[in-house]
């Protein structure tokens, strides 16, 4: 009884991330809706709590989910203009494209590495033809995740709101000689994760722009297409970056081979200073994850929950990190 008694806490933490996990294991789209929820809290907190100071916490809350809205579909407007028809031409061509591959000087000599390549690009390409015949499925998807986007917003403006509350709710589950712990942990992850998210996008947008200007300086095709998604790939730490450069490289290889070697010293440039100075410059050591490991949890959150897996991966690492140093920290206190 003793034991239970001075490790309750501990244990009760233990199995309600367990349970959080099981939870978004059976059930992924509450997981993607609900860990976005947060980050967006987490993005929007600083101005809520500025002008919650001159007005009503709700009111302030609400103007500034408002104000994100009005500039994230503002965003989404510029950026659509040009990207949508630039995806559209670089979906019609992909079956181009993978012949322009096989005959690149090199590739056909190896049979695997041939075969791979077929396969790979055969695959892409059945996704898009898919995509673009199942216009009602699109269409349903499409609905299925403006409902998503109307809940996520729900969600962050009453976490918004009462978030403090929350927190010590939470907190008031707990034995009272435990309250302060659980408020500290919860600060802790909440902190790391604003963190996270704050660089991941001034790194996504940096990463976007630069190159968006090398394709259009370059004059090379797609310019839109390969900023969008060097931009993303951002999100997936290390795996990403590095996939969205390979692509970046093969396609210059296939429309402009004499570009090939400077693009791919562009990226490696790109990659190695958003990587070694301004990723430690936002972040700081704040985080402390080592590559391997955010390697494998990436391969792992894929595996479980597919690319929102990849997307959670990271933040669910952070979390997983601070609760168990907390309950490392607290049992030698025991």
């Amino acid at each position: 009884m003793p034991m239970w008694e001075n490790h309750k806490t501990s244990i009760i933490i233990g199995a309600a991330i367990i349970a959080l996990l099981l939870a978004f294991w059976y059930m992924q789209a509450f997981a993607f809706v609900f860990f976005l929820s947060i980050l967006l809290t987490l993005l929007l907190l600083d101005p809520v709590d500025k002008l919650s100071l001159k007005m009503p916490r709700g009111l302030a809350s609400l103007l500034v989910l408002g104000g994100f809205l009005v500039i994230f579909l503002g965003l989404i407007t510029i950026v659509s203009s040009n990207f949508i028809p630039t995806l559209s031409r670089f979906t019609d061509e992909l079956p181009t494209l993978a012949t322009n591959i096989q005959q690149l000087n090199g590739l056909t000599e190896t049979g695997l590495f041939q075969k791979g390549v077929d396969e790979a690009w055969a695959e892409l390409t059945a996704i898009s033809t898919k995509a673009i015949k199942s216009s009602l499925l699109i269409a349903f998807s499409l609905f299925n995740k403006l409902i998503d986007f109307v809940i996520i917003l729900f969600l962050t403006f009453y976490l918004l709101m009462d978030g403090d509350k929350i927190k010590l709710y939470v907190a008031h589950l707990f034995p009272d000689k435990d309250k302060k712990r659980i408020v500290s942990l919860l600060d802790e992850i909440l902190l790391a994760l604003r963190t996270y998210i704050r660089s991941q996008l001034v790194i996504c947008f940096i990463t976007g722009f630069i190159v968006y200007g090398y394709f259009t300086i370059m004059d090379l095709p797609y310019a839109s297409v390969f900023a969008v998604a060097s931009a993303l790939s951002e999100f997936i730490p290390v795996l990403g970056p590095t996939v969205a450069s390979g692509f970046g490289i093969l396609m210059t290889a296939i429309h402009t081979p004499g570009l090939t070697i400077q693009t791919a010293v562009f990226y490696l440039i790109m990659t190695q200073i958003n990587h070694n100075l301004v990723y430690p410059a936002i972040v700081g050591k704040s985080l402390h994850l080592h590559p391997v490991a955010v390697i494998l949890g990436i391969i792992l959150g894929g595996e479980l929950l597919d690319a929102a897996g990849m997307f959670l991966a990271v933040p669910f690492m952070v979390v997983i990190k601070h609760v168990i140093e907390d309950i490392n920290e607290h049992s030698h206190l025991m």
